[in-house]
């Protein structure tokens, strides 16, 4: 193992270090995306329930349990169910797209990673290339293998590992951003149901009470 990397040269080191930080980000991004991916529909049945009955502060304490964008809007709507209809939806909309740079965090490196392995691959396969034909040009006819196989190897060598950095990159950087876009599409069309909901619950409005 240690022989191939030695072999694929200068650019295969990029390439490695390129394919590391790609597995931290698709790490992350799976931890991440995980550990927000509630079961929204009984947050949701939950925090109905709580602001039906006037709970406010347990609302906030459920939203405050769940950390997703899902309960991040219910928590800024509740939090200024006092403001206008068309003032929360403006709030909720503002709050939906603010979302966005947490959603999309590292998917432009990972995507710049994909793009750029195979070219450092070409690269490398151009480099060694020159390589092998320089050890042609000074000796003409090759006695020892050895020497043109090194310009070879390279080439080769570097050519599959941009290849194989580049798939699996690829892969993990559609699904992310498929995954993000049906996020934020969802919390766009969740805004108006959020503030149907918190103004048909608010006794402010319906000139009753608020619990403190």
């Amino acid at each position: 193992m240690i022989q191939f990397i030695v072999q694929g040269g200068a650019v295969l080191w990029v390439i490695m270090a390129l394919s590391v930080t790609a597995c931290v980000i698709i790490v992350e991004r799976l931890i991440y995306l995980r550990r927000i991916s509630g079961d929204e529909d009984r947050l949701f049945l939950r925090i109905k329930t709580s602001l039906l009955e006037g709970h406010y502060n347990e609302a906030l304490a459920i939203c405050d349990q769940n950390l997703s964008p899902f309960s991040t809007l219910l928590k800024i709507g509740i939090e200024n169910r006092r403001l206008p209809e068309h003032i929360q939806r403006e709030i909720l909309k503002d709050a939906a797209a603010l979302e966005a740079p947490k959603l999309e965090k590292g998917l432009s490196a990972l995507g710049t990673i994909s793009h750029i392995s195979p070219l450092l691959g070409l690269l490398g396969t151009v480099t060694g290339t020159m390589k092998a034909f320089g050890v042609l040009g000074r000796f003409g006819a090759v006695s020892d293998p050895a020497a043109l196989a090194t310009g070879v190897s390279e080439a080769l060598i570097t050519t599959v590992g941009g290849i194989v950095v580049a798939v699996p990159t690829v892969i993990f950087y559609n699904y992310f951003v498929t995954r993000v876009n049906l996020i934020l599409t969802k919390l766009e069309n969740q805004v108006n149901t959020l503030v149907v909901l918190i103004n048909a619950a608010s006794p402010v409005k319906k000139g009753g009470s608020e619990e403190a």
